[in-house]
């Protein structure tokens, strides 16, 4: 059974407590769906400030909605467009302070204000993508990039 957590301390502090939730959410499971669903709601109650937490998934050449939290999005992205296809086919995260000032941003909602996004890797290919808007500018500081990109190093090990 999973409790709702108050995290507290430095952010890093709540980012390792965070991180061991997903560790244990995920050990012994090696379904992608229920992995990537999980770590969605995870992250979904972790995070302040944020409107859509979930997951791109990689089908040929453009990226196919996965699992999320937040209101209804793009269902198909082409890979090199948008935050999120940009990600994909650099095979880089992209942590961007204004969405409206990213050359052919995607707007699926248009609260959004600033957005991170991380490839998500299996055998080094790049089969998806994390993504995470706020309806704040500015939002996701390095740190916030740095832990991020540890947690989805975990979750890659499940899937």
């Amino acid at each position: 059974m999973f409790e709702t957590t108050n995290y507290n301390g430095t952010l890093a502090k709540q980012y390792d407590q965070v991180t061991a939730q997903l560790q244990a959410l995920l050990a012994g499971e090696s379904n992608h769906i229920a992995n990537l669903s999980n770590t969605s709601a995870l992250l979904n109650q972790f995070l302040t400030d944020i409107n859509w937490v979930g997951f791109y998934l990689r089908e040929d050449d453009q990226l196919i909605l996965g699992p999320f939290q937040g209101l209804p999005a793009c269902v198909r992205i082409p890979l090199g467009r948008g935050v999120c296809g940009t990600s994909a086919a650099e095979d880089k995260t992209l942590r961007i302070a204004d969405v409206h000032q990213f050359p052919g941003h995607i707007a699926c909602d248009a609260a959004s204000r600033s957005e991170v996004v991380i490839p998500l890797r299996k055998n080094n290919v790049v089969i998806g993508v994390l993504d995470i808007d706020s309806p704040i500018a500015n939002r996701f500081t390095e740190e916030d990039q740095a832990r991020l990109e540890q947690l989805v190093k975990v979750l890659e090990q499940h899937l």
